[in-house]
């Protein structure tokens, strides 16, 4: 009996592909504390490690801030730009929270004068898939192809994994981004009391060091004493300010 495997080693290979695309988009996310330059990794990646996918774009919404565009290729980044018009497939995909797509833009209705755009562009085929980053951020990753037929639904089926990975490492950026700049605002206030700065001018002045490496001295030393900060640097202050004997 002859048994035909071709379709199970294409899945497995459909597989294979998708595990290395989110491999690869951890890797590429998970040291970034930024929120843009996480979006343009994320589009690059995924552009590239997509076959089939011509183009990719990243449509963000933020709570009282403006949309956010990402695009692998600045002449496709109006395409997620909503300033052109909120009737496009990325914002179907967020209205709906559902995956929202279209094989052959040729025939499309849905969205036409976002289907007339993509198509001077050479966009023939897109996906957009809806991305939950947290409380105060959503948007849709769109994937696109420059020729008809060519997203299928392995490619949806990606596009809804990569979406879902998305959201948890940009939920991940955003995270790492506000609690750096609450250590930013809370080392600002470190900087302002009178005798933590003191001791902080004293390290800088005897290592020639800025002022975040003389704060990373304090707290180090804070830390293997175990004693607070602040108790280390009144004990500097006092010491380099005791009159030397002799």
């Amino acid at each position: 009996m002859n048994l035909d495997t071709r379709e199970p080693t294409i899945d497995t290979i459909g597989v294979l592909e998708t595990a290395a695309l989110l491999r690869e988009l951890t890797a590429g996310l998970i040291a970034v504390d930024d929120f843009d330059r996480a979006l343009a990794e994320l589009v690059r990646i995924a552009r590239d490690a997509v076959p089939g996918v011509t183009w990719c774009g990243f449509t963000a919404l933020r709570a009282g801030e403006p949309a956010g565009v990402a695009a692998s290729d600045e002449r496709l980044a109006e395409l997620d730009d909503l300033r052109h018009g909120p009737d496009s497939p990325a914002m179907s995909a967020i209205l709906r929270r559902e995956m929202t797509s279209s094989e052959e833009l040729d025939g499309e209705q849905r969205w036409p004068s976002w289907t007339a755009r993509a198509r001077r562009l050479g966009v023939r085929g897109v996906i957009s898939a809806p991305v939950d980053v947290d409380e105060q951020v959503i948007g849709a990753i769109n994937l696109y192809a420059d020729a008809p037929g060519a997203l299928t639904t392995r490619h949806q089926l990606t596009a809804m994994l990569l979406a879902e990975h998305a959201g948890l490492l940009l939920a991940s950026v955003r995270d790492r981004a506000r609690r750096t700049a609450e250590a930013g605002e809370r080392d600002s206030a470190l900087l302002g009391d009178g005798v933590v700065g003191q001791a902080i001018g004293v390290i800088m002045t005897q290592r020639g060091c800025p002022a975040p490496e003389a704060l990373d001295v304090l707290r180090s030393a804070a830390s293997s004493l175990d004693i607070p900060l602040r108790e280390v640097a009144e004990r500097l202050v006092v010491t380099v300010s005791r009159p030397r004997e002799g």
